[in-house]
């Protein structure tokens, strides 16, 4: 339950993002998924292998001289690392795990302290920074993805190269302000477009294995251990940039409520993996053969009457990939509320079919700020580059460790299955992760920066709700006790119905005491209305509401939402109805406590934590709108509290 200065507070987000009722079919499934699921890992070939010839050769956009070994070493990391984390960890394993159908690092960490059977304040945290994390993610990838396709044109015409960043952020600040009006019709472009994306990587990579077919052996993982062991903390550095062909790889989880697990498997399987593998071969082939395109591998690929059809294909597929990451913020933000994380934020629906496509302004803006002052930061996709990997490393040794509960809670695996499983997926997550704060100060203090303050935030409102909470109920009445009283006094009854919101059904609502107080009279009917936020994605409809008469003229209602549907309060007492319960919205209130904050002398909190809750809660939406109640039935009663 979600605990918010308004007594009206359980917070929510959206509910079914399939929407419409037609069932796509299985090939419509698999070109959505990679076009939504696959964007960010499709555009790492753009800057992935030249950061890790860089990192590996200390040449960082020079020209110098590779060796075979090294080349050979850097494919053979790349290849067994797309194998074994995305392949293995995510595509086989991870997409089990789903919470009722849903993936993603909050829908896990449900999961997990479901299975603990309690809520667990290390699983909460584990959760809260991978969450975080996937904001830096989020931040850095529409900026480094754009950047990097746009670089494009000083290969093509070097003359543009002072309009690099100019372009880039022409883009995408364009890309945020259309947020708003929703992605419906063009997302339909999104995996047809991504298709011929992951088809061009295919042919590009394809036509130069021949230049270096020695680059084939790199399949043997033998190259990948030589590598390691003769390079000491050189290859250490260079794993960094190894990881960023991983990228995205938590999209897979987090989009499986979206497609599916079969569609991403087979677009995976079938086009995503073999397309990536024959690019970072092709481009590890033309370094070999000519150590001169060592600067820009990837573009090189293509001849120049291709270049510029490239850049415009390649900033189309990094415009894709940074919409779906997007997307996921706004979706990750709804169940961050829903689970009491964070205030009530505004949050618009924008498709009448497909429920589950949202914008959140707040959000887009705080990302937009974001990604602007990271490009006006760094400047190049090869600078941006090295704060990226903290972000994608640091969540995937989040989600590892919440899996190893899910395993053994959930699953019932045995410890020595569960250990032989996730014991070397942790291992790879920490030399990955490890690598990457080697690059703290080059980079890496964004993402950590980004997540930090995420973490402060939610702790804060967190933290603030449950004193806030405490407080009230220390001063407030027993429901029953006062039920009791009242029914025993002639107190002057009006005809209609009174509905009080509250998050602690077990005590009378403020907005009760206070109409009491000062009006001196009682509605013929009283309902004490609470939303319950579940540890799953949805809640079906025969479990929405729940009824229970306090007395004659006194009922408790619950109205039960999964942590990613949005409350619907007269849809759902539509439902009570059904089951008995009389309903007219024409002649009921709705009574919400609007509660003014001020800090208190004796806070449990420091002064400065205390002004950040109340700044917080100031910015909560309202809960009329929030909670889709007619605004000509509602009545808000105002209180003052110190917390």
């Amino acid at each position: 339950m979600a605990m918010t200065p308004s007594d009206a507070d359980p917070a929510s987000v959206p509910a079914d993002p399939h929407g419409s009722t037609a069932k796509p079919s299985h090939l419509a499934l698999v070109v959505g998924a990679v076009g939504v699921v696959y964007g960010d890992i499709g555009t790492s070939p753009l800057y992935a292998f030249r950061e890790a010839i860089a990192a590996a050769t200390g040449s960082h956009g020079a020209v110098s001289a590779v060796s075979e070994a090294t080349v050979l070493g850097l494919l053979s990391l790349i290849i067994w690392a797309l194998l074994f984390v995305v392949t293995v960890k995510y595509v086989i394993f991870l997409l089990r795990a789903d919470n009722n159908g849903e993936g993603g690092t909050l829908a896990l960490m449900a999961l997990a302290q479901r299975g603990l059977g309690r809520s667990s304040p290390v699983i909460l945290m584990f959760g809260l920074i991978g969450a975080a994390l996937f904001y830096g993610d989020a931040m850095i990838t529409p900026a480094l993805s754009v950047l990097s396709a746009v670089e494009g044109l000083k290969i093509a015409t070097p003359r543009l190269e002072p309009f690099v960043v100019p372009i880039a952020l022409v883009i995408l600040i364009a890309l945020f302000a259309v947020q708003s009006r929703g992605t419906a019709s063009v997302s339909k472009l999104f995996g047809p477009v991504t298709v011929i994306w992951f088809l061009a990587l295919a042919v590009g990579g394809f036509i130069h294995i021949a230049d270096s077919p020695i680059v084939l052996a790199s399949f043997s993982p033998h190259y990948a251990i030589a590598f390691m062991i003769s390079n000491g903390w050189i290859a250490l550095f260079t794993l960094g940039a190894v990881v960023l062909v991983v990228t995205g790889a938590e999209a897979l989880y987090a989009d499986l409520g979206h497609f599916g697990r079969r569609p991403i498997q087979d677009a995976w399987l079938w086009l995503v993996l073999p397309a990536l593998l024959l690019n970072y071969l092709g481009q590890g082939a033309l370094v070999l053969h000519d150590p001169k395109t060592i600067t820009n591998p990837f573009y090189l690929l293509y001849p120049k009457w291709a270049l510029l059809p490239m850049v415009f294909l390649a900033t189309c597929a990094t415009v894709i990939a940074s919409q779906a990451v997007i997307t996921g913020a706004y979706s990750l933000a709804q169940q961050a509320i829903q689970l009491g994380l964070l205030p009530r934020f505004e949050i618009k629906h924008t498709s009448a079919s497909h429920y589950g496509q949202v914008y959140l302004s707040r959000v887009n803006w705080f990302l937009l700020i974001g990604v602007v002052m990271l490009v006006g930061v760094f400047h190049t996709s090869s600078a941006l580059a090295t704060a990226y990997g903290i972000a994608v490393t640091g969540t995937m040794l989040m989600t590892t460790l919440m899996a190893f509960v899910v395993v053994r809670r959930i699953w019932k695996w045995s410890l020595p299955a569960s250990l032989s499983l996730l014991v070397p997926l942790f291992v790879i997550d920490i030399a990955f992760f490890g690598s990457n704060l080697l690059k703290f100060h080059d980079g890496g203090w964004a993402p950590i920066s980004i997540a930090g303050f995420i973490v402060l935030v939610t702790l804060t409102w967190r933290r603030g709700s449950r004193q806030l909470f405490e407080k009230t109920r220390r001063q407030e009445v027993p429901l029953e006790s006062l039920v009791k009283n009242l029914d025993k006094k002639e107190i002057h009854r009006v005809t209609g119905t009174a509905v009080f919101l509250t998050s602690d059904p077990e005590n009378a609502p403020t907005a009760l005491l206070h109409s009491l107080k000062h009006y001196k009279v009682l509605h013929e009917h009283n309902v004490i209305l609470t939303v319950v936020t579940a540890d799953t994605p949805r809640v079906s409809l025969e479990e929405r509401v729940e009824l229970e008469a306090v007395s004659k003229t006194f009922s408790r209602v619950k109205l039960h939402y999964g942590f990613m549907e949005s409350p619907n309060i007269p849809k759902a007492l539509a439902i009570a109805r059904k089951a008995g319960w009389t309903f007219d919205i024409m002649s009921t209130s709705f009574f919400l406590s609007r509660r003014t904050l001020r800090p208190a002398k004796n806070s449990l909190m420091p002064y400065w934590q205390d002004k950040l809750f109340i700044s917080l809660a100031r910015t909560s939406d309202d809960a009329t709108n929030y909670f889709q109640i007619p605004s000509e039935r509602v009545v808000e009663v105002g209180t003052q509290v110190a917390i």
